[in-house]
C-alpha cells in the first residue's frame, strides 16, 4: 500500500500538469479546514483560484475523496471517504510493514557514540549514541544493509601515560575508570620521571612492542566491557563487533600519506605535511590546513578519520556514509570529506554525511554540567531516570525521546520535570497511549481480534488519517534523518487515539462499530509500538 500523501500527491501532481502543461509541486499538507490541503496554485500565474478549481476538477479522487473543495485564494482541501479510509486500514493492517515499503537497498556505515577508552561515558556521549541508534533502526527497517561503527578514541598519547601507570600497579575498574584516569594524569603532571617513562611507552605502543601491546589491549579490554554495559541498559544495538577505534587503522596511514603524496594533495607547513583543501580559510583569509602527518612524524585526528572513510568505501562497499558527531566537528569533517573527494576516495554513488547535532544544556540555558561543575557521568544520568520514572523502560524511553523530539541540529535542554511528565510530547504520554490500546484488547477478551474497519464518528475519522500517514513519515525520515517527524507523528497519533478514547465507546459498543473500533485500537497498537521500536524506545503493556 502506498502512502496516502504520496498517492494524493501524485494525482494532483498529474492534474496540475493536465491544467497547467508543465510540472507543479501540489505542496500538499495537513489542514485544520480538511485532511489535506494542497496549494501548488498559489505560486502559480493567473486566476489561481480558478486554477485550483480546474485541478480539482481533473484530478482522479473519487475512489478516495468524499468532498474535494476549493476555498481562500485557491487552496485546494481534501476530505477522505470513510470507505476509502476503511479499504486502506485493512490494506494496513494486513501488511506486518504497516504500509511501509522496502527500499532500493544499499550498504550505509552509521559512525555513532564514539567515546575515548579508559574514560568513562558523560552526558555530551548520550546524544550520538541515541540519535545513532534511531538512524540504525529506521535504516535496517526501510531494508538498507546497515553497519554500525563504534569509532572508539582507543589510541594517542595518552596510553603511554594510561599503560606506565597500569604496569605502577594502577588499579583500572570498570565501574569507576575515571579514577584510573584520573590518577595516571596526576601522576604525569607531578612527577618528571614518570613523564619519561610515558612518553617512552608510547614509544613503544607505537612500535607494536609486544608486551607493551598486550598492556593496552587489557586496558582497552575493560573500557570495552564497561561500555558494553552502558549499551546494554540504554537498550542501543551497539556491540562487541561494532567497534573500531582509531587503533584499527594504524597499519593503514602510511599508504594515507602516500596516496595523498601522489595525489599533489600534501604540501609541508612548521614541518607537517597539511591539505589545504579548497573553500576552507583561516580568519586572516589564509588556506586552512588539516593536518595529516604532523612535525614529529605522527599521526592526528585527521588521518584517521581519512583512513576510516577509505575502508568503509573500499572495503566495506558502503555508498552512503553517515557521521554522528556534535555540530562543532561541521569544519573538521567538511575538510576531511573534501580531501577525500579529492583523492578520489569519495566519488558519485558514495556520498558522506555529518549527522550534526547541538549541545546538552540545562534548564538554565548552559551547558549541563555536574553540581561540581565537571561532566555528568552518563551512569548516573540513567541512574537518576530510572529512579525518578520509577521503571527503567520509562526512564530510558524519556531520555531517548526528549533528546529526539529535539530538532538535532538545534540545542537540547535537559528537563527531568518535562521529560518525565505523563502528558503532553513525551516518551511517557506515547507509552502511557499504548498501554491503553493493550488495555482495551486485553479486555476484549476472545472477540480482541476486531472485525472489518467501519469508520463513521469524526474521532473515528481523523484517528483513520493519522494511522495512513505512518508509511510516509519513516520514509521520510530514513532520508532526512528528521527524527522530530516521527517524534511528532506519534505524538499526533497518541492525541488522535486519546480524543477517539474519550469520545468512542469501544467494548460496549453495537457491532459492527465494536468490531471496527477493537480493530484501530489493534493497527493503533501496532503503529505506536513500531514507531517507538524504530526510536529504541519500548511500548510496556502495563504501567
Amino acid at each position: 500500500m502506498a502512502a496516502i500523501g504520496k498517492v494524493l500527491r501524485d494525482r494532483l501532481a498529474a492534474a496540475f500538469e493536465t491544467v497547467t502543461g508543465s510540472t507543479v509541486d501540489p505542496v500538499l499538507r495537513r489542514s485544520r479546514h480538511a485532511d489535506f490541503q494542497a496549494d501548488g496554485a498559489l505560486a502559480l500565474p493567473g486566476d489561481r483560484r480558478e486554477i485550483a478549481a480546474a485541478v480539482a476538477r481533473a484530478a482522479r479522487l473519487d475512489d478516495l475523496c468524499a468532498k474535494v473543495e476549493v476555498a481562500g485564494p485557491g487552496f485546494v482541501n481534501l476530505t477522505l471517504a470513510d470507505a476509502a479510509l476503511d479499504r486502506m486500514l485493512a490494506e494496513a493492517a494486513a501488511d506486518e510493514r504497516l504500509g511501509v515499503s522496502t527500499v532500493d537497498p544499499e550498504t550505509v556505515v552509521v559512525d555513532y557514540s564514539g567515546p575515548n577508552a579508559a574514560k568513562e561515558m558523560h552526558v555530551g556521549h548520550l546524544r550520538s549514541t541515541v540519535i545513532g541508534d534511531a538512524a540504525v533502526r529506521v535504516l535496517e527497517y526501510l531494508g538498507h544493509r546497515v553497519i554500525r561503527q563504534n569509532h572508539l578514541g582507543d589510541w594517542g598519547t595518552n596510553f603511554g601515560m594510561l599503560v606506565e601507570h597500569y604496569v605502577d600497579g594502577g588499579v583500572i575498574d570498570e565501574s569507576d575508570l575515571s579514577a584510573f584516569y584520573a590518577a595516571a594524569r596526576r601522576r604525569f603532571e607531578a612527577d618528571e620521571a614518570f613523564r619519561e617513562r610515558a612518553r617512552r611507552r608510547v614509544i613503544l605502543l607505537q612500535g607494536g612492542d609486544a608486551d607493551t601491546i598486550a598492556l593496552w589491549r587489557s586496558l582497552v579490554g575493560v573500557s570495552r566491557r564497561y561500555l558494553l554495559g552502558v549499551y546494554d541498559r540504554l537498550g542501543v544495538r551497539l556491540r562487541e563487533g561494532d567497534f573500531a577505534g582509531e587503533s584499527t587503522y594504524n597499519a593503514e596511514l602510511d599508504g594515507i600519506v602516500a596516496h595523498l603524496r601522489e595525489r599533489g594533495l600534501l604540501r609541508v607547513s612548521d614541518g607537517a605535511e597539511c591539505a589545504f583543501p579548497a573553500g576552507f580559510a583561516t580568519r586572516d583569509g589564509a588556506p586552512l590546513p588539516l593536518i595529516v602527518r604532523k612535525a614529529d612524524g605522527g599521526y592526528g585526528y585527521a588521518a584517521t578519520d581519512l583512513a576510516a572513510l577509505r575502508y568503509r568505501v573500499e572495503e566495506l562497499k558502503a555508498t552512503r556514509l553517515l557521521y554522528v558527531v556534535g555540530a562543532p566537528q561541521r569544519q573538521h569533517l567538511a575538510m576531511v570529506f573534501a580531501v577525500a573527494e579529492a583523492a578520489g576516495w569519495l566519488a558519485p554513488p558514495v556520498r558522506a554525511q555529518h549527522v550534526a547535532f547541538g549541545s546538552m544544556l540545562g534548564t538554565d540555558g548552559k551547558m549541563l554540567r555536574s553540581r561540581t561543575g565537571g561532566a555528568i557521568r552518563l551512569t548516573e544520568l540513567l541512574d537518576e531516570a530510572v529512579t525518578r520514572a520509577g521503571a527503567a523502560e520509562v526512564g530510558m524511553g524519556a531520555l531517548k525521546y526528549a533528546d529526539l523530539s529535539t530538532d538535532r541540529i538545534k540545542d537540547h535542554v535537559f528537563d527531568f520535570d518535562r521529560m518525565l511528565a505523563l502528558t503532553g510530547d513525551t516518551g511517557p504520554y506515547l507509552q502511557y497511549a499504548h498501554v491503553r490500546t493493550r488495555s482495551i484488547i486485553r479486555k476484549g477478551g476472545a472477540e480482541a481480534a476486531g472485525g472489518a474497519f467501519a469508520v463513521a464518528d469524526p474521532a473515528e475519522h481523523a484517528l483513520a488519517v493519522e494511522l495512513l500517514g505512518f508509511p510516509g513519515v519513516v520514509e521520510h525520515v530514513g532520508e532526512t534523518l528528521e527524527f522530530h517527524r516521527l517524534t511528532g507523528y506519534l505524538y499526533g497519533l497518541a492525541t488522535a487515539f486519546t480524543a477517539f478514547f474519550e469520545r468512542c465507546s469501544v467494548l460496549r459498543a453495537p457491532e459492527p462499530a465494536r468490531g471496527g473500533r477493537l480493530a484501530l485500537c489493534h493497527l493503533t497498537a501496532r503503529t505506536l509500538r513500531t514507531g517507538l521500536d524504530l526510536l529504541g524506545i519500548e511500548a510496556p503493556e502495563r504501567m
